[in-house]
């Protein structure tokens, strides 16, 4: 019998019915600002769709070119709700969202399943939102693809590399991390403090601190694995809650970023 893992958020960060989360997911790629690169990875927030959607759609749009190639999606987040020890994978076969059901890459499940910090949490994985909330939009620009889901609890950058080196392929698999930047500060500290980490992303200062990023974890292991791999960051949009549909008291911070194999960043 087939494990699935559930939608556990649509209805409440972005909408559950199909019709209404593919208009909204287009008419965000329709709007995003376009970027001509070719990405390896991208760095994606993930909050409610009317705050940080818009963000993440200029990482999205930017695989539209490609989207015929990119056959697997290795996808890191944070695990907000269970502490884990490493890096959880679901034990399931497959998510399901409202646009229909992911597979899990179970050769790449098998490929990582020997390193000592690859675990197996369903209860991580339960009702975390920091994939589910990825897949609407990997399943709007990819045609079919298959998924290696994992939330990075405690864990060095290092053991995050470790998994992305073996799992890094050719130009069939994008890697996507999730992650927001700071939260719940005024908005022009805010501003200040995601200038500074998007810098220390740009420039490969790792480690990021949790504070600065959920993601820092699994950030920060892609920037070793991408300076290993000659790969090159480029910022693609950098806003808060603020400037999209909160008020400018306490906002999270939202960037989205590309690595690529050209230094150069055409607009």
């Amino acid at each position: 019998m087939q494990t699935v893992r559930s939608a556990a958020v649509a209805g409440m960060f972005y909408p559950g019915n199909p019709d209404a989360l593919l208009h909204q997911v287009e008419s965000f790629l329709h709007d995003a600002k376009k970027h001509s690169l070719t990405p390896k990875a991208l760095i994606v927030p993930h909050a409610g769709y009317v705050y940080s959607g818009s963000i993440a759609a200029s990482a999205y749009a930017t695989i539209l070119p490609i989207s015929h190639k990119i056959k697997r999606v290795v996808l890191l987040g944070p695990a907000h709700r269970v502490a884990v020890r490493g890096l959880a994978l679901p034990g399931t076969e497959a998510f399901d969202t409202p646009l229909g059901r992911v597979m899990v890459d179970q050769d790449a499940v098998r490929a990582i399943s020997h390193l000592p910090q690859v675990i197996v949490s369903a209860a991580a994985h339960r009702e975390e939102h920091s994939i589910e909330v990825q897949l609407p939009f990997l399943q709007s620009v990819l045609d079919k693809f298959s998924l290696l889901p994992l939330l990075a609890g405690k864990a060095t950058a290092d053991e995050v590399a470790e998994v992305l080196d073996c799992l890094w392929g050719g130009e069939e698999t994008l890697i996507v991390i999730s992650s927001d930047l700071s939260h719940y500060l005024p908005y022009q500290v805010a501003k200040s403090t995601d200038e500074k980490t998007v810098q220390s992303i740009l420039n490969f200062e790792q480690p990021i601190s949790h504070e600065r990023a959920c993601g820092g974890t699994p950030i920060s292991g892609l920037m070793i694995a991408a300076k290993r791999h000659g790969l090159f960051p480029h910022l693609l949009d950098l806003r808060n809650s603020g400037d999209t549909a909160g008020s400018h008291d306490h906002v999270v911070g939202y960037a989205s970023l590309a690595y690529t194999e050209d230094r150069r960043h055409v607009h």
